[in-house]
């Protein structure tokens, strides 16, 4: 237990780092941007009781937020999608004891459901994230735009993200 606690310890100081020091600075087109901190939520085992779930959420949003300047931005999406983890998992991983205890990844649940749990997940964070940040529908496209772009550019840092951990699993 306290390896795995560990091993997510350092999963989150080093995510919210390369999110505050790399990804906020790379922004394609000036439309898409990277959200590779929320593949810790990603990867929380379902195992984990919802409160230790929210919690790490909320303290990892807000890390980033600190150091963002964003205000509570990304603390509110990453507890929006640590919210509906569960049930955009288990619309594509049936629900049974072998699931109950899993860590979410590729080699555990397979690419095509990893892929879809995934961007489903990206979706929805970047979509809260810029309703959030525009405040309004005025710009409807732009929101749409951004959200697209953005989960297009997060989804396969995600997948590259996974199979990296489930190497470096797979040698220890």
């Amino acid at each position: 237990m306290s390896k795995t606690f560990l091993q997510f310890a350092i999963l989150f100081i080093a995510l919210a780092l390369l999110q505050v020091l790399i990804f906020n600075h790379l922004v394609l087109f000036n439309v898409a941007v990277c959200f590779i901190f929320i593949f810790l939520i990603f990867r929380l085992p379902l195992s984990l009781s919802t409160n230790l779930l929210l919690t790490i959420s909320f303290l990892l949003g807000l890390t980033v937020d600190v150091f963002s300047d964003t205000p509570g931005l990304n603390a509110l999406a990453c507890l929006i999608i640590a919210t509906v983890k569960r049930p955009v998992f288990f619309a594509y991983v049936s629900k049974d004891d072998k699931t109950k205890d899993i860590t979410p990844s590729i080699r555990s649940i397979g690419w095509a459901a990893y892929s879809k749990y995934a961007l489903t997940m990206s979706a929805i964070f970047c979509i809260i994230v810029f309703i959030i940040e525009f405040l309004n529908f005025a710009d409807i496209t732009q929101i749409l735009l951004m959200t697209a772009s953005s989960t297009l550019f997060t989804f396969p840092v995600i997948l590259g993200a996974d199979s990296i951990m489930d190497i470096k699993e797979e040698r220890h």
